[in-house]
């Protein structure tokens, strides 16, 4: 697995944008308390269950494993020319 370069950026950004949708579907609340480790799962599960990702094989299923997948499918979703991809 090889780290992209802006992963940390990318994470942070696909945890942002699937929360708020999620919460404006009326999925799930987050509040100031839950832990990122728990957002990052929480996250992940949910675009699995929706047919976003594919999953992880059960081994592993780790928080690195987990941040690198959604990287990944955030840098898919980005446009060309977003300063992320560079």
């Amino acid at each position: 697995m090889k780290k992209l370069k802006h992963e940390k950026e990318l994470v942070k950004l696909a945890l942002d944008m699937v929360m708020t949708i999620a919460a404006k579907k009326g999925v799930v609340e987050f509040s100031a308390t839950d832990s990122s480790k728990e957002k990052l799962e929480y996250v992940y599960r949910l675009l699995v269950h929706d047919k976003v990702l594919q999953p992880l094989a059960k081994d592993q299923e780790n928080q690195p494993n987990m941040k690198h997948k959604l990287a990944c499918w955030m840098e898919k979703q980005l446009p060309v020319d977003h300063p992320l991809k560079k």
